[in-house]
Formats: C-alpha cells, structure tokens, sequence
C-alpha cells in the first residue's frame, strides 16, 4: 500500500513515531533502534510495512530497507507477530539476526521478549532456508563459496558456542565472532572475539 513516507518526525514516543506528509499526520509502529535514530522536527523517510488482521490496521515504520525485509521474514515464522517481531529488531540488528540465524545461535534471542527457546528454535529452523547466500555472505563478510559458507558457519557456531561457555551472553558472542575474519582453526577465531570484545 505505501513503499516508503517521508516527512517530519511532529512526535516519537516510546514505540512509535507520527510523521507529518504535507499536513497529514502518520502513525507508525517503530522498532527501538528506528526510533534511536529519529529526532522530533526532523525530516525522516521511513520504509512501512501495512498490516491488516481481525483485531487491528497498522502501518509499521523502519529506517532502513534491511531492518523491513527481517521484519518481513520473521512475521512468517509461526506463533511471532507483528509486535514480537519489532521486538527482535529492538534488541537485534537485521546483520545480528541473520548471523544467529547462520550459526544457529538461540541465545542471541534471549533477552527478546515474547521469544522463549522454543520459539527462538523454531525462528532458526524456519528461517534457515530463508536466508539467501547473500545474506550469509554478509553476515559472514568474505566467504566466497557454499562449501566455505558451511565450513565457515560450522566453525563460527563452534566459537560462539565457546564463548558463551565463557559467560558472554548470546548476542555479544555472536557480534564478536561475526566481526572476526576466517579462520583456519577453531582456536584461533575464539581468541579474535575475544579480542573484539568490548571493554
């Protein structure tokens, strides 16, 4: 129904910005890290998603086209809607996602509410065939071919593995572990995060 609004931020509350588009006001639904990016008065463009159920109309607003599309594919995932959804992307980035996604990685959603293990289990599962080798490629930055995308993720969910036994929590294990280049041993990726951790 809409691809994108552009217009002035009139107010962002704590879930939600209105836009002003030539004197009509927009309400839309916003993740947390949407919303850390707008300032009220500013002029903003937002990419919306329109959904329509029984219960409610609503139009969902992000600020980039990545951050819509993750929301798009998460709404597929069976028992997480609309609000669950954003809630990932209030905690998650789209790349954080995709890289638990990759590495099977369940506890990066752990401090996502709305999603317990079962559903962050079911989340991997379904998304997995979902997420194109572009996406993995990505998240993963510098892999190159399938074969080096599955030795690379095997190794990947092994380090953030490692890392959590250490006491990092999901989503910093798995931040760190994405933000470190291939390595040739297990090891020697482990030490990397570690090292790309912040202080």
């Amino acid at each position: 129904m809409f691809a994108f609004l552009e217009g002035i931020a009139d107010s962002v509350d704590a879930d939600r910005v209105i836009i002003n588009v030539s004197g009509v006001g927009y309400e839309l639904l916003c993740s947390r890290n949407t919303l850390d990016r707008i300032g009220k008065g500013e002029v903003v463009r937002l990419y919306t998603h329109f959904q329509l159920s029984q219960d409610a109309v609503a139009l969902y607003g992000f600020v980039t086209q990545e951050e819509r599309a993750m929301f798009r594919q998460l709404i597929t995932v069976s028992k997480i809607g609309p609000r669950t959804a954003l809630s990932a992307l209030s905690v998650l980035t789209p790349s954080d996602i995709t890289s638990a996604i990759v590495t099977e990685n369940a506890a990066a959603f752990e401090g996502v509410p709305g999603i317990g293990k079962k559903t962050a289990a079911r989340l991997l599962l379904e998304l997995k065939e979902k997420i194109s080798l572009n996406d993995i490629i990505t998240a993963n930055a510098r892999v190159e071919t399938k074969n080096a995308v599955s030795a690379s993720n095997a190794m990947r969910s092994e380090a953030v593995a490692a890392l959590m036994a250490l006491g990092y929590d999901g989503v910093s294990a798995g931040r760190a572990v994405n933000a470190v280049e291939d390595c040739e041993r297990v090891e020697d990726m482990i030490t990397a995060a570690l090292k790309a951790m912040p202080n």
